[in-house]
């Protein structure tokens, strides 16, 4: 593998870049704060992230991908534009460049990340889905006739694929992810307890509380916000039984949306799911209790990657080996996948 290979896993909470062979070199916040006065960008990643809910309103500080797609291209391509200038430094030769896409991300949004690419220096541009990034990037062998399984549960969407021979076999993608937790879990604050919570707090709560399979209210935690009655500070107690009714409906959804991804595949695959089990990745992989409670209304059993939240990154890394395989951004703006 080339020193100058960057390889991009563009996810809706994080951006995570990896360079030639000394793996990971990035990972912030794909965030970008912009200066509306002034009409231009100021701050990207974590910089940026620290902005949010701080800055006056000319300045806004914000996502520029919402569940999964780009709501505003032109952030994006300037986000994706900066970390690549920040990894590559003085490069003398130009890098190849692979970035990860969920599956259904449409042509124009296709186009955008390539021209983004390019524009910041790349000599070639890739693109490679998340579900086959994700299975390389857990260590699984998807070039043998065996059928295995992802759920990969990232800030915007959960990608769910059946793989077998190098190619994937069934799939689904849903906008539901880590970002629509946190939003699940504000809603839930400010109807049960009259408080509204930020962002970083509810995350923080999902972290620290999570227990989707036997939550009992032993663990529990102070969280601080604005009363909705007085308009003052004020804090609570919440415990994991306040974030298992906020998300129990979330997690539902994600379970039958594998039930649907293992219905439309073959019997001969199922089994060897049944046998080899499914894999979790993404940050979502580390919800409290949510592999035993899949392998309670699956069947098969549910293994937690490796550093689940670096698999697509990983994944990405190793894509380079398998460029001849994949389409240069250019040649077809469509779907990409392995022959």
């Amino acid at each position: 593998m080339s020193s100058v290979d960057i390889g991009i896993d563009l996810g809706t909470a994080n951006i995570i870049i990896t360079l030639g062979g000394k793996g990971i070199v990035l990972c912030e916040p794909s965030v970008v704060a912009y200066d509306k006065k002034k009409k231009r960008v100021i701050a990207v990643g974590g910089e940026a992230s620290d902005m949010i809910g701080r800055t006056p309103e000319y300045i806004i500080a914000a996502y520029p991908l919402r569940d999964g797609v780009i709501s505003d291209n032109y952030m994006t391509e300037i986000m994706v534009r900066e970390f690549i200038r920040k990894v590559s430094g003085n490069m003398l030769v130009k890098p190849r460049v692979v970035l990860c896409v969920p599956s259904f991300v449409t042509d124009v949004e296709r186009r955008a990340l390539v021209e983004a690419a390019m524009l910041a220096g790349a000599r070639k541009a890739y693109l490679i889905e998340e579900p086959v990034a994700a299975l390389l990037g857990a260590g699984v062998d998807i070039t043998k006739p065996n059928g295995v399984m992802v759920v990969d549960i990232g800030g915007g969407t959960t990608d769910i694929a059946v793989a077998s021979f190098n190619g994937i076999v069934s799939s689904a993608s849903i906008k539901l992810g880590g970002n629509k937790m946190d939003s699940a879990i504000i809603k839930y604050i400010h109807q049960k307890y009259k408080l509204i919570i930020g962002e970083k707090t509810a995350e923080s709560a999902k972290k620290k509380l999570t227990n989707m399979y036997d939550p009992d209210g032993a663990a529990k935690m102070q969280v601080k916000g604005r009363s909705v009655i007085s308009g003052l500070p004020e804090s609570v107690e919440i415990s994991d039984l306040d974030i298992y009714e906020a998300l129990s409906a979330y997690v539902e959804e994600i379970i039958s949306n594998i039930r649907g991804v293992l219905e439309k595949t073959p019997p001969e695959l199922v089994g060897d799911i049944h046998s080899n089990g499914l894999v979790l990745t993404g940050g979502g992989a580390l919800l409290g209790g949510l592999d035993r409670l899949i392998t309670q209304f699956v069947g098969a059993p549910c293994i937690i990657a490796d550093r689940p939240i670096e698999c697509v990154a990983r994944g990405v890394n190793k894509a380079f080996k398998h460029t001849g395989e994949l389409l240069d951004g250019f040649e077809k703006i469509s779907l990409y996948k392995y022959k």
